[in-house]
Order: structure tokens, then C-alpha cells, then sequence
């Protein structure tokens, strides 16, 4: 199964651009028109309302950081600890799967987890700036 160890690569890229999606899409409506509502989410779980900027940005920038293969382990780890805010503070008292279960933001963490770790790879911004934390096994 060598063979595999070829399309690591590919395998980086996709667990990016997946995870930038999601994050971005999330993240947009917050961004442009939804600031007000999400200051008042931010509240209600005992944050101060202009953490609600952060974690936005996290979801929007972080998610296009992400799907370009920029800053990837900076990003990564803010989404990380973003979404572990999320399932501890918001989903977790619904369950792994109930409805509004913490399994969705738990498995968003764990592919950000994974990126902080493995960096972007070599399909990436990073690896052009020489940030991709990718090595070739010789």
C-alpha cells in the first residue's frame, strides 16, 4: 500500500478545502449582516459581545486561509480552539447526536487538529512560501 503514501497530498488538500468551506460558509452570514445576532449568541454563553469578531473572523478568514493553503497551522489552530469553545460551551449539553449534538463542530475540530499538525501540504500557498510542513519520506 506504498502507493498510497503518494496521494498524501491529495488527502491534505481535500480535509482543507472541505474544512475552509464549511468554515467560510459559516462564517458569511455572520460577517456580512448577521454581527448583531451572533454578538448576542457570544453573550448568552458568557463571553463579552465583541468576541463575537473573532470568532467570525475565524469562521470567514480562517475558512479562506484554509481553503488557499495560507497560514494553515495559524488558521487551523484558531478554528481548533474555536470549535472546542463550540462543543463545550453550546452543543454539548445536546449529546454527541442528539439534535444540536456536538458530533459536527467535534469532527470540524478534529480535521483542524490534524492540520495544525500536518500542515497544508505541498498543493498550497504555504509550501510555495516554504511554510507547508510537508516532508517527502526518502
Amino acid at each position: 500500500m506504498r502507493y498510497l503514501d503518494r496521494l498524501q497530498p491529495l488527502g491534505l488538500l481535500v480535509m482543507r478545502v472541505v474544512l475552509g468551506v464549511i468554515m467560510v460558509a459559516h462564517g458569511y452570514h455572520k460577517v456580512f449582516g448577521g454581527m448583531a445576532h451572533h454578538m448576542d449568541a457570544v453573550s448568552r454563553i458568557g463571553f463579552p459581545r465583541w468576541f463575537a469578531y473573532f470568532s467570525a473572523g475565524t469562521e470567514f478568514f480562517g475558512g479562506m486561509l484554509i481553503v488557499a493553503g495560507l497560514l494553515t497551522r495559524f488558521a487551523a489552530l484558531a478554528i481548533a480552539i474555536e470549535m472546542s469553545v463550540v462543543v463545550a460551551k453550546v452543543h454539548w449539553k445536546n449529546g454527541l447526536t442528539g439534535n444540536g449534538g456536538f458530533e459536527f463542530p467535534l469532527a470540524l475540530a478534529a480535521i483542524a487538529f490534524a492540520l495544525i499538525f500536518f500542515g497544508a501540504g505541498p498543493i498550497a500557498l504555504d509550501a510555495i512560501r516554504g511554510g507547508g510542513g510537508f516532508r517527502s519520506k526518502k
